[in-house]
């Protein structure tokens, strides 16, 4: 269903004493309002309701020309129209997404429009492009102003504390959350996106952006140590070379003096501003996915979500078997056996099976027989994935994609990209295009966070961008990922999935948890891994632990094993960040809920009223009585859910719940 109302109009235009002119639109339930003030700059100001969110904040767009749209720009036209539409979404949370918005575009005579959308859950904003010739955009200011000194929640760059500002534009975009004032955020530290801002009431803005291509992607940075957060972004590579990870990445040596070449008519990302009115509002919202691109492609039939067999958290750690575990066909046959037997769709062939130190993905271990393995896996009903590092990958990518597509591989897992500016945007949608072309999927691990590229191209499957259970192999306890597991849902899930790579069946609690290369543990206790295929948003879901741990366990094995990963339905029923989460996702009749707490051991009664009539049983996970001391205890109940559809869980220390619930 799709309805637009456009009007072409210079209402709504109110001089004010300064000779500015001011233009405003609303959210649709009105609530939400954001006035432009057009004069020699232009800047904005966010309200809701007569309470300011956002103080006016400038906004501009710098050209190596010298031309600044923004500052003294001269306005032709404004228009507004109303969209009310509904986006089929196949691999995401919901099986349809509603795109319910006002929208204002002011066109000026220097050749780029800016256009405003107000929707009921936020703003969003972007500059686009009206001129004939191409263009290059040396700076972009997005400015976001508050009038009070309100705490923040942000990823910092990691070691960006050791580091100059421009060598903080390659890093892993993974890292813990700092809850620091605005004033005391360090003036000489980046912060990845998306980050939040708390206000009064509860209230939380959310910055994110979407739509990022062939455009750098935005950090933000507090310059002055006031209460103003402000864009910054990764100029063009200029010089470059091979390095890093086993020789898999391209380094930048240089940069040029401007963020970004651009085509005629190009626009740029969407800035946006969530707007939450509770924490469990962000972790729900649809706004990334909304603002992307529409899809490129013209048949999907072939793309299929699933779980992930993975042996590189568990170091290939099998026992009881006759041959040596390792990078070898023995190993991999092994867990596509696992694999088969649970109906697992993916088993992953991490870092190894290429010949190390060359870049080169036709150079195979002589342990590994690529098409071999793969045949075994077809008769198994169990498809292949390969892990490629960036170079790797990039350096010849319709060769590879071609030729391991046509031996019957299934999908990329793509590492070690590091870095977001315009050049490697372009490599994303380079890969994600070539990709399609050969029926693969593509999991984009060491990378930025996601901005829609999973609507626009549909075989992106999966992000990582987050600091994820991969870290417990080498992380002391000084890393708290409890609480990040708390945190993370309400701000990176809002920009879209996560490859966290849940699943560890060692599972252990403040006084036992140590890092091991070999064998990784999980801080927290067992059901809190049950309960993170629920809570955490994984179209293509990894298995993170050994087939040797998941025989051992074989009630939670089948739970993970079972499990969707994508939904027809998703409901953030509770939570507060950095302390709970509860989320609700229905799949065809069948519901699950999982619950997260921190290392505070938490009761909650859940409402589970959007269950409606009829009789209805839950297969329930949660902690033993004894999980606060070992961490993998647990218990698994069947019970009825009341006719008051009420239902109480409790939570151990680092703890969690997962049920299942289906009608009798």
């Amino acid at each position: 269903m799709r309805i637009l109302f456009f009007i072409t109009t210079l209402l709504f235009i109110i001089p004010n004493m300064f000779g500015q002119k001011e233009y405003r639109l609303n959210s649709p339930d009105g609530k939400l309002e954001v006035t432009l003030y057009i004069g020699d700059r232009i800047t904005y100001e966010l309200t809701e309701e007569g309470h300011t969110l956002v103080a006016p904040s400038p906004l501009s767009v710098h050209l190596d020309n010298r031309t600044v749209w923004g500052n003294g720009s001269h306005l032709k036209r404004v228009s507004h129209r109303q969209a009310n539409e509904v986006i089929p979404s196949p691999f995401y949370k919901r099986s349809e997404v509603k795109d319910v918005y006002n929208e204002m575009t002011l066109s000026f005579r220097e050749h780029f429009n800016l256009i405003f959308r107000m929707y009921n859950e936020g703003m969003a904003y972007r500059f686009a492009a009206t001129g004939n010739r191409p263009f290059k955009v040396t700076n972009e200011e997005a400015a976001f102003n508050f009038n009070k000194d309100y705490k923040s929640i942000v990823p910092y760059v990691k070691d960006g504390d050791k580091q100059p500002i421009e060598a903080q534009f390659s890093n892993s975009f993974e890292n813990t959350y700092t809850h620091i004032e605005l004033s005391g955020l360090n003036p000489q530290r980046l912060m990845f996106t998306p980050v939040v801002i708390e206000q009064e009431n509860g209230r939380k803005l959310c910055i994110a952006e979407s739509d990022v291509e062939s455009y750098p992607g935005m950090f933000l940075i507090n310059r002055n140590g006031g209460t103003a957060l402000t864009s910054a972004f990764a100029a063009v590579p200029k010089t470059k070379k091979q390095g890093g990870h086993n020789q898999l990445q391209i380094l930048v040596t240089e940069r040029e003096n401007y963020i970004a070449s651009c085509q005629p008519k190009a626009k740029l990302p969407w800035r946006i501003i969530v707007v939450a009115r509770n924490d469990k509002e962000l972790a729900d919202n649809d706004m990334v996915y909304k603002l992307a691109a529409p899809s490129r492609m013209k048949d999907i039939s072939w793309i299929r979500p699933g779980k992930v067999a993975w042996e590189w958290w568990n170091h290939w750690g099998i026992k009881g078997v006759d041959f040596e575990a390792g990078i070898n066909n023995e190993t991999y046959m092994h867990y596509i056996d696992f694999a088969s037997r649970h109906g697992i769709e993916y088993v992953i062939l991490d870092e190894g099976w290429a010949v190390n130190l060359k870049a080169d993905l036709f150079q195979i271990v002589p342990e590994i027989d690529l098409k071999k393995l793969t045949a075994y896996a077809r008769q198994k009903n169990v498809g292949l994935i390969l892990w490629a590092g960036y170079h790797a990958f990039a350096r010849d990518m319709e060769h590879v994609c071609k030729h391991y597509s046509e031996m019957g591989i299934k999908g990329f897992k793509i590492d070690f990209m590091d870095r977001d500016d315009q050049e490697m945007v372009d490599f994303h949608y380079r890969a994600a295009e070539i990709a399609a072309k050969y029926k693969l999927m593509v999991d984009f691990h060491g990378t930025y966070k996601p901005t829609g590229l999973n609507r626009t191209y549909p075989n992106v499957i999966n992000y990582e961008a987050v600091h994820g259970l991969e870290q417990m192999k080498w992380s002391d306890i000084h890393t708290d990922q409890v609480t990040y597991d708390v945190t993370m849902p309400f701000i990176r899930m809002l920009a879209g999935p996560v490859d966290y790579t849940q699943g560890a069946m060692h599972n252990a609690n403040k006084r036992c948890y140590h890092s091991s290369m070999d064998t990784p543990m999980s801080q927290g206790t067992r059901c809190r891994q049950l309960a993170e295929y629920v809570v955490f948003e994984s179209p293509l879901n990894m298995l993170c632990d050994s087939p040797t741990n998941y025989d051992r366990e074989e009630e939670c094995t089948e739970f993970i094993a079972t499990i969707p990963t994508v939904w027809e339905q998703t409901i953030a029923m509770n939570g507060e960040i950095g302390k709970y989460i509860t989320m609700a996702r229905r799949k065809g009749d069948v519901w699950y809920v999982g619950s997260l707490t921190n290392w505070d051991a938490r009761t909650l009664t859940l409402d589970l009223s959007f269950l409606g009539a009829g009789r209805w049983k839950a297969e329930m996970f949660h902690d033993g009585v004894n999980a606060n001391r070992l961490a993998s205890d647990y218990q698994k109940t069947v019970t009825d859910i009341p006719a008051s559809r009420k239902l109480t869980v409790k939570m151990a220390q680092g703890g969690g719940c997962a049920l299942k619930i289906y009608k009798e």
